[in-house]
């Protein structure tokens, strides 16, 4: 009888040993769509991914990097981020700009202000 149980590690467990695993592929899973969807709807809206003009609650104009799902520097709040604003020195919430509504005094002095460069 002992020799019969001395195999088995998950003794009366049955699929709850699998349950962690498939949480976290869900998790896993459910995160790579949301970001999928993300950059979907950036590209949708005719926003680019990567170095992008943003424009801060002041009207201030700048180029930070904005990659779907990945924020270090900033805190997320659907399609809008709360940042520092390097113009203004404040913190701001941020959209992306599409570069052609802008006139080319405003892309260029966009691209002349920079945040911190990580995600």
């Amino acid at each position: 009888m002992i020799s019969s149980t001395l195999g088995h590690t998950n003794a009366g467990g049955g699929e709850r040993a699998g349950a962690p695993r498939r949480r976290v592929a869900r998790a896993i899973g459910v995160a790579l769509a949301a970001v999928g969807v993300e950059a979907a709807a950036l590209r949708l809206r005719g926003y680019r991914v990567g170095n992008v003009i943003v424009r801060c609650r002041q009207g201030h104009l700048f180029t930070t990097i904005w990659v779907p799902g990945a924020s270090l520097k900033s805190l997320r709040l659907g399609f809008w981020r709360v940042q520092r604003c390097p113009v203004g020195r404040h913190w701001t919430v941020v959209t992306p700009v599409k570069e052609a509504d802008l006139s080319e005094d405003e892309r260029r002095s966009a691209h002349d202000v920079r945040d911190i460069r990580i995600p």
